[in-house]
């Protein structure tokens, strides 16, 4: 497994045990974090923030990797989501596309979003 991919599943596994002691060893302290549905957060205090609140309210169950792929310093990564927020159970297919710094870790995530649950309007 490469060192990217080592990185990003430490992060993703992060998010299933509520744990973010590791956040300052895989973010840059100036890390660009954009979600998928539109908020952004700027610096590792702000992610670390995001981190907390978000976890007060709800439970990541599932953050299931499909594939990466590497370019230079970039990975992008495919991946299926699901998770219990305020009692509201939802999952769907992602993909980030995470930039590293020349020191190794995370200086920027951009989150995309597609709904889980396919139509075939033409048939299969």
């Amino acid at each position: 497994m490469l060192k990217n991919e080592q990185i990003i599943k430490r992060y993703f596994n992060m998010w299933l045990s509520k744990d973010g002691s590791q956040l300052e060893g895989i973010f840059d302290k100036n890390i660009i974090y954009s979600e998928c549905y539109g908020p952004e957060y700027l610096g590792i205090e702000q992610v670390r923030q995001w981190f907390e609140d978000w976890n007060r309210c709800g439970t990541v169950l599932t953050w299931n990797i499909k594939q990466y792929i590497h370019q230079l310093n970039q990975t992008v990564v495919e991946w299926y989501f699901e998770c219990e927020y305020e009692e509201n159970r939802s999952g769907f297919d992602g993909v980030s596309i995470i930039e590293f710094s020349d020191n190794g870790m995370i200086s920027s995530i951009k989150e995309f979003m597609s709904k889980a649950e396919h139509e075939y309007p033409y048939g299969r």
